[in-house]
């Protein structure tokens, strides 16, 4: 086996347990939503990632990203309410994109919007699927066009499926109605995240990426939610200072 080899197994390794550390009674959906983009970047050589969930409706909202960048691909994709992230949730199936400049046909509006707004050129989107039936999709975005892997496809397959049972779990199997509820609760979060990377931003001069790393290191180092430091921060109950001194060389997915 290779130095390389040996390498990425065990990076392969300690993704999953990162992953699996977050599966307990009293897990925070959205930090395991944000480990899984992350290990899914350092991994699978993309440029970003995204998750999109449906909520307790059924209508997909964007609800973690590694960038800003990402975020406005999902976005993209859910206003002009097409392309391959919405496949992929709709046929429960893989769906790769080497080349999107190639989609026109398959998907205009989105094709459109991302020639003006976009930065990536391929996508490959990967189910969040439970016996057939998809609740999501993860996202990875490249800035060239190309294909992925058989086996960086499959891993990444397995990366989401992990986080798939971290979201449900038995007693969201049981009873759809905790699944809706936990969901929900992560789509609000969201909502309270992005009201406070804003805050940050605005008090320290970051941009809206490093505002989100310094969050979720304060509540990580702290012990803490982050939609609970998110929610402390848009009250005015906690000091930005404390959030945006935060030590930004410090592991970002593995702590």
């Amino acid at each position: 086996m290779s130095q390389s080899q040996g390498g990425r197994e065990e990076r392969v390794s300690r993704a999953f347990v990162a992953l699996a550390d977050t599966l307990v009674d009293d897990y925070d959906i959205i930090d395991l939503l944000d480990r899984l983009v992350g290990v899914s970047v350092e991994l699978l050589a993309a440029d970003a990632a995204g998750i999109v969930l449906g909520d307790a409706r059924g209508q997909l909202r964007a609800v973690a990203a590694s960038s800003e960048a990402a975020e406005v691909m999902e976005l993209l994709q859910l206003q002009s309410e097409q392309g391959p992230c919405l496949d992929c949730v709709h046929t429960a199936a893989p769906v790769s994109v080497p080349d999107l400049a190639e989609a026109v046909d398959r998907w205009p509006a989105f094709v459109a919007a991302l020639a003006e707004h976009g930065s990536f050129r391929s996508v490959h989107a990967l189910p969040l699927r439970l016996r057939g039936e998809a609740i999501g999709a993860l996202n990875l975005f490249h800035r060239q066009p190309g294909s992925l892997p058989d086996a960086d496809l499959a891993l990444g397959q397995a990366l989401a499926d992990v986080a798939t049972i971290g979201i449900l779990q038995e007693r969201a199997i049981r009873r759809s109605e905790v699944l809706n509820e936990q969901l929900q609760t992560a789509l609000n979060s969201r909502v309270i995240i992005e009201q406070a990377k804003g805050v940050l931003a605005q008090y320290a001069g970051l941009n809206l990426d490093e505002a989100f790393d310094r969050l979720r290191r304060y509540a990580r180092g702290h012990n803490l939610r982050l939609a609970g430091v998110a929610r402390d921060l848009t009250r005015g109950e906690l000091d930005p200072a404390l959030v945006a001194a935060q030590d930004p060389a410090r592991d970002r997915h593995f702590r």
